[in-house]
């Protein structure tokens, strides 16, 4: 199943790009989801080429029932960020893989951030994918919307953190 999906903040790639690699932001996406930021860690400096490392525990709730009985209350999600260096404009892109504990879903895609004026155009695309033969269609496009809606969730909240609204 594709993903895509684009927006714009209103601040510019090196600050986007700085939440994206905070902690605390990424304990916050966590937490406003009803879940629990396990660990992070960044690997490089994030003014150059660096690796970022999520791990969250995110609740089932929403999910079909039938998912929810083969992967309980709450799922493990590793999301792994391999970040570019950037681009003399400023702008830069990672390489998103997003692997689901106990469940066959899998995610890779390429994030951008792209310098407009003063601003910044975030722009995605993906594959959501699942490993079972016969229903692994079903599976990811099941998944597909969740996994939009969380990536939308973390731009919208990226806005809200850099113009101090939220902390």
């Amino acid at each position: 199943m594709a993903l895509e999906a684009t927006t714009t903040l209103n601040h510019p790639v090196n600050q986007v790009a700085a939440v994206f690699a905070d902690e605390a932001f990424q304990r916050h996406v966590s937490e406003l989801v009803g879940g629990k930021l396990e660990s992070f860690t960044v690997d490089g400096d994030t003014a150059s080429a660096f690796t970022a490392t999520i791990v969250r525990q995110v609740p089932t709730g929403r999910l079909p029932e039938l998912a929810k009985k083969f992967v309980g209350e709450h799922l493990t999600v590793t999301q792994v960020e391999k970040w570019t260096a950037p681009d003399a404009d400023g702008s830069r892109h990672s390489d998103i893989s997003v692997k689901v504990a106990g469940a066959p879903v899998d995610v890779t895609a390429v994030q951008r951030l792209i310098a407009e004026g003063a601003g910044t155009r975030l722009e995605l695309s993906g594959t959501v994918s699942s490993s079972i033969p016969l229903l692994g269609g079903k599976i990811a496009d099941a998944a597909e919307p969740f996994v939009g809606k969380a990536l939308n969730i973390e731009a919208t909240q990226a806005e809200a953190w850099l113009a101090g609204e939220i902390h």
